[in-house]
């Protein structure tokens, strides 16, 4: 064994030696976290959504509402809260409505209404020998229901995102985590057509209203054929 290659073995522990002090120095800090969501660019008009009114009604079923992940030490033990500036709720709440208002909805008190349980919203730091990683995780319960409280779609939906190569268990890698598993939750929602059908299926539109919409998308009044 060269002592070259022996400097370098001592370097790179001494490095991680500093980084782990300084980790752990951090790691009794609370830290904060301002979220950010960044609409999908380029997305369509769905057929039928200008003459759809949607209400989007999130509830929070989270143990704790504030704390979005903590800081660990070296040994994975839990230290300080990492805390989000914003209301989670209205985060999530706004995603969507901008999403489904983008697609051409009507974001108000209407026929349609979308129902939204958030059950996780949280990143989990994981120590590896080099490096640790960020693994976060968005969950929440989608239903679809008219005022008359008839269901058509119902799904647990879940965002994840790992982001790796992490050297401080940071409220900024949190955020870059997290963000990206909201995304993720967000847009296999926005994606799944039956959850947009359901939306367009369900309306209860205004007598007034058929006949534009007979003349514009005469497909969506149509009965779907039984299977013989």
């Amino acid at each position: 064994m060269t002592q070259k290659y022996l400097r370098m073995i001592v370097y790179k522990w001494v490095l991680l030696v500093i980084v782990a002090i300084l980790a752990n120095g951090c790691a009794l800090t609370t830290d904060y976290v301002d979220f950010e969501y960044i609409p999908e660019a380029g997305v369509s008009k769905v057929d039928g959504a200008d003459f759809v009114e949607v209400s989007v009604k999130l509830t929070d079923v989270r143990t704790t509402k504030d704390k979005v992940s903590c800081k660990k030490n070296g040994y994975g033990m839990e230290m300080a809260a990492i805390i989000s500036n914003d209301d989670v709720t209205t985060l999530v709440a706004n995603a969507i409505e901008d999403e489904l208002r983008n697609r051409g909805f009507k974001i108000t008190e209407g026929s349609v209404q979308v129902d939204i349980e958030l059950n996780k919203f949280y990143n989990d730091f994981k120590v590896g020998f080099v490096s640790g990683s960020a693994a976060s995780e968005v969950i929440m319960n989608v239903k679809v229901k008219r005022l008359d409280g008839n269901i058509n779609y119902a799904k647990s939906i879940m965002g994840l995102h790992t982001l790796k190569g992490v050297m401080l268990f940071s409220g900024k890698n949190t955020k870059l985590s997290l963000e990206v598993a909201l995304k993720d939750a967000v847009s296999k929602l926005m994606h799944d057509s039956s959850f947009i059908a359901a939306l367009v299926k369900e309306a209860e539109l205004d007598p007034e209203l058929i006949e534009q919409v007979e003349d514009k998308y005469p497909h969506l009044l149509e009965e779907p054929k039984s299977e013989e």
